[in-house]
């Protein structure tokens, strides 16, 4: 089994480019693969290897300022979920676009054993800030789609509806946490008073809240080969085509659109015939390498 970590802080980071090499080497050093974030802000990703080597880059990660209690969301998996290792640099962890904003003013956070009753309040607006691709394979009943295609577009979305949600307690979530973060800062800073997200975001809801018990409906969109998860973060049933990176349901994979690594219902009309061309020759590849028992990068 795979041992999967995923992680974020919000913590001032004087030089982002001068952690990034030492980073590298010991993911390199412990075979630890998946994609970490450094930003001024703090950091971000997922990574995943042996629980030994997942241990080894947490340590290395505890060891920079402010991030001593970093507390990752652990899952497993028996196929590795991550080709290679991306060490990045990036001008924020999660692109909102609004400079200035002070991540550190968050809304109060709502365990996961205390949310149902937050979002079945008739008082309380409850809204889902992932992306529209997420939010269609699974949310919670009865939360508001904003139907933005990025994080970016967010913050435009609010001001065209914040009106509607005057006087309103907002409960936001996302995947892990680190959207509604910001997202709860943002509209601290725009004048809401009563703002709180779910702590942990759904991957803690669903590894700690009981299935009987769980209002949540659906799959969790997930950033690496798992697709998405469900209850006790257990690897869902979707695919991701890999031409317009979005997941899809069994049913969707039996739709004639539908070419494993090619298109799909959704951007059969996007790529044209040369497009398609090197994405067959791509799953040609993957095939191949994985023939020969191991893993093509880009598959």
């Amino acid at each position: 089994m795979f041992t999967v970590a995923a992680l974020y802080r919000f913590t001032p980071v004087a030089e982002p480019a001068a952690l990034r090499g030492p980073l590298a080497e010991v993911c390199a050093a412990v075979g630890v693969t998946g994609t970490l974030l450094l930003a001024p802000e703090g950091l971000n990703g997922t990574i995943a290897g042996s629980a030994g080597g997942v241990a080894a880059v947490l340590s290395h990660l505890r060891a920079l300022p402010g991030c001593a209690d970093l507390a990752p969301r652990f899952s497993e998996t028996a196929t590795p979920p991550f080709g290679k290792m991306r060490v990045r640099l990036k001008r924020e962890i999660v692109t909102m676009g609004q400079p200035g904003l002070d991540p550190a003013t968050v809304g109060r956070k709502v365990a996961p054993g205390d949310w149902n009753a937050v979002i079945a309040d008739p008082d309380t607006v409850v809204i889902d800030t992932r992306n529209a691709y997420e939010v269609a394979i699974g949310s919670f009943r009865g939360a508001v789609d904003p139907g933005t295609e990025t994080f970016g577009a967010f913050p435009g979305w609010w001001a065209a509806n914040r009106d509607a949600h005057a006087g309103k307690r907002v409960a936001m979530f996302c995947t892990g946490g680190i959207r509604c973060e910001k997202a709860t800062a943002f509209l601290r800073a725009d004048g809401v008073a009563d703002v709180v997200h779910l702590d942990g975001g759904i991957l803690n809801y669903l590894d700690t809240v009981p299935e009987a018990e769980s209002l949540w409906r659906g799959g969790c969109f997930v950033f690496d080969d798992r697709v998405s998860v469900g209850h006790g973060l257990r690897t869902g049933e979707h695919v991701l085509c890999h031409a317009c990176r979005r997941p899809l349901s069994p049913a969707e994979t039996e739709h004639p659109d539908y070419e494993a690594g090619v298109s799909c219902q959704r951007c059969v009309d996007t790529f044209d015939a040369g497009d398609k061309a090197r994405f067959r020759e791509r799953m040609r590849q993957v095939a191949l390498a994985r023939a020969r028992g191991g893993r093509h990068l880009g598959g």
